[in-house]
């Protein structure tokens, strides 16, 4: 192990997400889609797997696959002062941001929880969404 690396942190209590497959028809484009909305930066190739790392201990895997892309949702908490600047990176893509789910309000955002969110689709359709409080649960 390099000295600058350590090993990450074992969960002592419940269960922590460590990773997730995004399928993908074209795993470089997707995962450079997303970490350039998101300012990340996309991963050497683990495998078939072309990770983003979200920096919270998850992982994003994009995998190439063959068969039609059935599209999920990824929801992502953001910090507020970075939320204007994803934004602006969508609309430089020219990639249509909606206040909701189902893509009715384009070119808005929402301010839902106290917070502001929007949603956006990646190249193969997934719903991502950013959002910078998270949903309050009952």
């Amino acid at each position: 192990m390099h000295p600058a690396q350590h090993a990450p942190e074992l969960p002592t209590t419940g269960a922590h997400l460590n990773h997730t497959v995004v399928f993908a028809s074209r795993r470089r484009l997707s995962a450079e889609f997303l970490a350039a909305v998101l300012g990340l930066e996309v991963g050497a190739p683990f495998g078939p797997f072309l990770p983003v790392d979200l920096g919270n201990g998850v992982t994003l895997d994009y995998y190439e696959s063959n068969e039609p892309i059935q599209p999920q949702h990824y929801a992502f908490l953001v910090p507020e002062e970075q939320f204007d600047t994803m934004i602006a990176r969508l609309e430089a893509l020219g990639v249509t941001h909606y206040a909701d789910p189902g893509h009715t309000e384009p070119g808005r955002v929402n301010d839902l929880f106290g917070g502001r969110g929007a949603y956006f689709d990646d190249p193969d359709g997934h719903n991502m969404e950013i959002m910078t409080r998270p949903y309050v649960r009952p």
